[in-house]
């Protein structure tokens, strides 16, 4: 999520005791016509005094851990988000001291170098197969689904892995890189439906061992290793695709990424990048994110991307539809509704707000139009002729 659109607290020295951060916190929610103690879906209902405090000092983090407190609650906790980030309630709002920190640490330190890489797995990715098998679709794809013709989220996921082939020009005997693969959705895909060959980069040691049982038969390799491996053995493939990894790059390593990229590409070859992204710059993700779901994660801007390209890819297309992301988001936490029973003891109830929070704040501000879903085809030299998309 857009971390200026999520920080909502002022600095704790202009406000004093609780009566005065109830009011503050009251006044600002009503700017998004949401009300404390109201009955309508979106509305805050407090079941802890203590909330408008939390949020006053830590901004979003202290909003997060309440609600995983179980400190306050709405019905419909995406019409919540949706109301407070299409408000835009940080044009008039200091950003409290630990944001601030978290986002000074982003400007000036690498969060995503190397050594950091597997972290993301450690907390994320590796939470266990049968609850992410759960989750998402049949094919287990982890990205945004496409839905203008679909009815469930098994045709809007293998929707939107055909429109990914299709825009590469996928023709049989192709070799494939997927930087990112997680369990091998794509690459499963488009083996099977259009005859390439795959190699596929995860920091997941629990998606790799999946992947492989899943696709096993098929001319698909899975490789355990962060990206920047693919200096030290350089292979040429016909096309790069990479989907929903670059959220974890970092716009320190947006150019290293695009030149390695550029290195496993045959001239002639493209290279589609499936990124979310945000509205305007600023420097790491939002903090109650980077604490308990995305370590490390940082959205790009369509001018930092473009930026990376430059004397090293021609832009041939870019597509958003970051819309359809919300509806992916509201169908994966129907899932995990729905299967919850099996997960509660081993997960516990805490995790399970937590998820509920992150699946539907997310649902909530790409609703809002707060965050974005990019596709871009980019082409080493330029597509004689004029690219022609797919869709």
């Amino acid at each position: 999520m857009n971390a200026e659109a999520t920080s909502l607290a002022l600095d704790t020295t202009r406000q004093s005791p609780r009566t005065d951060a109830r009011g503050w916190f009251q006044a600002l929610l009503a700017r998004a016509d949401i009300r404390l103690q109201g009955d309508r879906p979106w509305d805050l209902q407090l079941l802890h005094p203590g909330v408008p405090e939390r949020v006053l000092g830590a901004g979003s983090i202290g909003l997060g851990e309440a609600y995983m407190d179980g400190h306050w609650r709405a019905e419909r906790l995406d019409q919540f988000f949706e109301k407070l980030l299409a408000a835009q309630l940080t044009a008039a709002s200091a950003v409290p001291r630990p944001a601030a920190w978290h986002f000074l640490r982003a400007r000036w330190l690498n969060r995503q170098t190397r050594g950091r890489a597997f972290q993301v797995a450690e907390r994320h990715y590796n939470l266990g197969n049968d609850f992410y098998q759960a989750m998402l679709d049949a094919r287990l794809t982890y990205t945004c689904a496409y839905w203008p013709d679909a009815r469930t989220l098994d045709e809007a996921q293998e929707a939107k892995l055909e429109l990914v082939c299709r825009k590469l020009g996928l023709q049989p005997g192709m070799r494939v890189l997927d930087i990112g693969c997680g369990w091998g959705s794509f690459m499963q895909y488009a083996a099977e439906r259009h005859g390439v060959q795959c190699a596929g980069l995860s920091v997941s040691a629990e998606q790799v061992a999946l992947g492989r049982e899943r696709c096993a038969g098929l001319p698909v390799e899975f490789r355990l290793q962060d990206y920047r491996a693919l200096a030290e053995s350089p292979e040429r493939f016909d096309r790069v695709v990479s989907l929903g990894m670059f959220e974890h790059v970092g716009h320190k390593n947006h150019a290293q990424f695009m030149r390695l990229a550029q290195a496993c590409l045959a001239p002639d070859g493209l290279f589609l990048l499936h990124t979310i992204g945000r509205n305007e710059q600023g420097e790491g993700t939002d903090p109650w994110i980077d604490k308990y779901i995305f370590p490390n994660g940082e959205l790009p801007t369509i001018a930092r991307i473009g930026r990376a390209c430059e004397q090293r890819f021609v832009v041939e297309d870019l597509h958003n539809f970051g819309a359809d992301y919300d509806r992916t988001l509201m169908c994966w936490h129907a899932n995990v509704e729905a299967a919850w029973p099996r997960f509660a003891a081993r997960l516990g109830e805490r995790f399970h707000r937590m998820w509920r929070y992150y699946l539907l704040s997310c649902a909530g501000a790409f609703r809002a139009r707060d965050i974005q879903l990019w596709q871009w085809v980019l082409s080493p030299r330029g597509v004689p002729g004029g690219y022609r998309r797919c869709s």
